[in-house]
């Protein structure tokens, strides 16, 4: 949402419509080096703080592994950021996912959505690659970015062979979901 803020109220519109006004969150990080949690805890923490309707006044945890079962018993919504694809399917398969967090708002961004579906396009790898596969979708991240990868030594991103490179892939009945960047898709299950 940080790359574009005019969009950030109807995202967390839907994130807290059912949540009520005083909602507990647990960020997760797992797609990011150790070392930064604290930091990109805090930084997130003010920008929920600066996006969302006054009248809601959260309270915001840290989720680490081995307290992450016991957290979510205690939270409203987790909201799992992006980062690396591979770490953060490591971390989540450790879980019984989606068992784990049933009944919360799970809002995602980047990584975060590529490990939920059945399949994906990574844009830090450029390859498709397997979700968890809860969600029986296909997902490209970023789409049609002009500044994700912008300073990349790979280039640029060619959105159109990602999608069809996505669309051969794996199970080939499955919906493609491409949102740009600050778009985002709910899914009720």
């Amino acid at each position: 949402m940080s790359s574009h803020p005019e969009k950030a109220p109807k995202f967390f519109g839907e994130v807290f419509k059912e949540t009520g006004d005083d909602p507990k969150i647990l960020f997760c990080f797992f797609a990011q080096k150790r070392e930064d949690w604290e930091e990109k805890f805090e930084k997130y923490k003010k920008g929920f703080i600066e996006n969302i309707d006054e009248k809601i006044r959260p309270t915001f945890e840290l989720a680490f592994p081995n307290k992450f079962v016991d957290q979510l018993k205690n939270c409203d919504v987790l909201f799992i950021q992006g980062g690396d694809d591979h770490l953060l399917q490591y971390w989540l398969k450790q879980f019984d996912v989606p068992n784990i967090w049933k009944d919360k708002v799970v809002a995602t961004s980047s990584a975060g959505s590529n490990a939920l579906v059945k399949h994906f396009w990574t844009c830090d790898w450029r390859e498709c690659l397997d979700g968890i596969g809860m969600l029986p979708i296909k997902f490209i991240p970023h789409y049609n970015s002009t500044e994700y990868a912008k300073d990349d030594p790979k280039g640029p991103i060619d959105w159109e062979g990602a999608y069809s490179e996505l669309a051969e892939y794996g199970d080939k009945s499955l919906p493609i979901y491409a949102p740009e960047e600050g778009d985002f898709v709910v899914f009720e299950i």
